[in-house]
């Protein structure tokens, strides 16, 4: 008969098994009962994956007359992410949240990508405006996206022409270009004796993305990054879509908000209010959309050789300036229900 102790260090070392790997499941591996799940969802795809940063953003979309929930298997909660199953105008979709951010965007996009069979990603939400030809409420669908918020912090003292450090290696360069620091002092635009700023320059570099059709640990770069051609193409379809230009009967914009395809859209992890950074990524990027999360999306897709494109509806003009009442809490709710109903048209026109 064991003793006391060996029973009680056995019962313990029992416990501590259970506990590693209640763990190891929460640490990343998806549980076996989640797979069955998945394998199950995935014989009804492929799916239109919809990716969308915050739930205000989002809920406009499943309260949709458009939306329909899977009656059967409306979601499935996988490491903090809730995918959710449904129909969007008779195409079977999955819908996501992200989350604020880059690093989340591109976290929740890798897992989508990796679980379920998805034959396309649409990206929207809501985004601050660098182009004030444009008005708040306008749906804007870019052709290429860049993050805009990796940078090379150059040392003070250091010119334009000194090669940055590591730039022989490959690992920087300044190819893409820079913002001077110096050039925003008030001192040198009132015509007093120009300042050096301590800040001197960042460059902007691009991000180090490694395809699945590449050689693993070869890194390739990307900075602007196109969406899918033949989603581009499409999307010229949906311009004349009529879009709400209220947001109660007292708070209307002056014209009919429009869905207008650019060139170009950037993201960072960064709110920007701030006129000046504003026009800078307006006149350097020719950049209108400005946001934090829809290149993140960009660059996992790219990876996965997935096709991608992102609807952002302006909320305001980034760092004000405009005629109109230009806060974004004022305008998010009516420029997050004119980036559905963009979506919706959109998926529509896409074939079964």
């Amino acid at each position: 008969m064991a003793s006391p102790l060996r029973v009680a260090m056995l019962v313990w070392l029992l416990a501590l098994g259970v506990i590693a790997g209640s763990v190891k499941r929460a640490d990343g591996a998806v549980p076996p009962s989640s797979m069955a799940k998945i394998r199950m969802m995935n014989s009804r795809g492929p799916y239109i994956a919809i990716v969308v940063p915050n739930s205000f953003e989002m809920n406009p979309l499943l309260q949709s007359p458009s939306f329909r929930a899977d009656p059967n298997f409306p979601y499935l909660d996988i490491l903090g992410r809730r995918f959710r199953f449904g129909k969007v105008e008779n195409k079977e979709v999955i819908v996501v949240m992200t989350g604020l951010s880059m690093l989340n965007a591109g976290v929740t996009t890798e897992l989508l990508l990796a679980l379920f069979e998805v034959k396309g990603v649409v990206h929207y939400g809501i985004a601050g405006n660098a182009n004030p030809q444009l008005q708040i409420g306008d749906v804007t669908i870019p052709q290429y996206w860049a993050h805009t918020g990796l940078w090379y912090w150059q040392r003070f003292g250091e010119g334009s022409n000194d090669e940055l450090a590591l730039e022989s290696n490959g690992d920087y360069t300044r190819e893409i270009g820079y913002l001077e620091f110096a050039n925003y002092n008030n001192a040198s635009q009132s015509g007093e004796e120009e300042l050096g700023n301590l800040l001197n320059r960042v460059w902007y570099q691009p991000e180090e993305v490694f395809p699945i059709g590449g050689v693993p640990e070869v890194r390739q770069h990307a900075f602007w990054v196109p969406v899918d051609r033949s989603y581009y193409g499409l999307s010229a379809k949906i311009t004349d879509l009529k879009l709400g230009a209220c947001v109660n009967s007292s708070t209307c914009l002056p014209r009919a908000p429009r869905v207008v395809r650019v060139e170009r859209g950037v993201s960072a992890n960064v709110f920007v209010d701030n006129k000046a950074y504003r026009e800078f990524l307006s006149s350097k990027f020719n950049a209108t959309p400005i946001d934090m999360e829809s290149t993140g999306v960009a660059l996992v897709c790219r990876q996965l050789r997935t096709p991608f494109i992102a609807f952002r509806s302006l909320s305001d003009l980034a760092g004000g300036g405009s005629s109109l009442s230009n806060e974004a809490s004022t305008f998010a709710s009516l420029a997050a229900q004119n980036a559905v109903d963009a979506v919706v048209k959109f998926i529509s026109l896409l074939a079964s």
